[in-house]
């Protein structure tokens, strides 16, 4: 279990529980299967979606909450999660997360198709068992294909040198924050929260995601290799662009900066000039600036809550996790 939530032990010790109903419901009499499956939870990251979903529930009437159901919802989650990031390595050839070797690396590009396809099925099942409410499977199906959605436009704009703010905000409201939004809004939900109220919940958890990528983004330029556990500026050599390159882009080193990306094969000084003329150009603090508009929002959407023990947890964390640094 990551230690990202041990000053959390109500959150903690349900993470445990949702860990655990991933790997039963994933259990096979296949060895091969178990094993990976083993290696993909034991390489995991903070669980931060699930977490939310658990949070969500804690904003409404926790004297109403099935918590068996509510990490069962939480374990589909994460599994729907785990499944983007198989084939999102699939896709950048990435052969390191967080440190550790990806499924695609591990195993093999074909193996790693099939058990993302495995993991969305599962997903699913999890939900089906559980009987949940349309609503609430509307919610989810509706965040994958938000998800699949940014990652085609993403996929769309690859190279692509004259991507505009909004452009790349719109790949990230879906492939980052949909699943951010859907997390919050389904437990509030669970919760017996108004459908009203549940959208709002949603709403603020959809800020919280854009703010979270837009942290990510920066790690490429001020984080290390070590510390984000991926190849840092991994995202300028395989073609996609972030924030901080598309401002950089649009500012007076805009020339400088296409020239650069033009060339056929960039190699690592070229890189190092590219993070040098983000940071001449104020492009780091204006997607510093973004990311704390985006966290603004969230925070006043929060206050704006009735006070629960959800709604504490998340003005704690929330700027906690803009100022990570990994």
């Amino acid at each position: 279990m990551s230690k990202y939530w041990m000053n959390y032990p109500q959150i903690a010790e349900q993470l445990e529980l949702v860990q655990a109903i991933i790997i039963k419901t994933n259990r096979s009499s296949e060895a091969y299967l178990n094993e990976s499956i083993d290696y993909l939870m034991t390489t995991g990251g903070k669980m931060i979606r699930p977490a939310f979903l658990m949070i969500g529930s804690m904003l409404g009437d926790e004297n109403i909450r099935n918590k068996q159901k509510i990490a069962t919802l939480a374990a589909a989650v994460e599994t729907l999660h785990l499944a983007t990031l198989i084939h999102d390595d699939i896709i950048d050839e990435s052969k390191l997360r967080r440190g550790n070797e990806t499924i695609q690396s591990k195993y093999s590009k074909e193996y790693a198709v099939y058990m993302g396809d495995y993991l969305f099925s599962q997903c699913f099942v999890m939900l089906a068992e559980e009987n949940v409410p349309p609503k609430v499977l509307h919610q989810i199906s509706k965040g994958v294909a938000r998800i699949c959605k940014g990652e085609m436009l993403q996929s769309h704009l690859r190279y692509t040198t004259n991507v505009n703010v909004l452009d790349y905000l719109r790949i990230i409201k879906g492939k980052t924050a949909a699943l951010f939004a859907v997390s919050l809004g389904a437990g509030a939900f669970e919760a017996k929260v108004s459908e009203k109220l549940s959208r709002k919940i949603g709403m603020i958890g959809l800020n919280i995601g854009m703010a979270f990528q837009l942290v990510d983004d920066l790690l490429d330029y001020t984080g290390v290799t070590e510390q984000t556990g991926k190849e840092v500026q991994a995202d300028i050599i395989k073609g996609y662009y972030t924030l901080p390159l598309i401002y950089t882009l649009n500012s007076e080193f805009g020339e400088e900066t296409k020239s650069i990306l033009s060339q056929p094969s960039i190699n690592v000084e070229q890189i190092d000039r590219l993070i040098e003329l983000a940071h001449l150009s104020g492009a780091i603090h204006q997607t510093q600036a973004l990311a704390q508009k985006y966290t603004k929002k969230a925070i006043n959407g929060l206050m704006e809550l009735p006070s629960s023990q959800g709604r504490t947890i998340l003005l704690d964390i929330v700027p906690k996790m803009l100022s990570r640094i990994y």
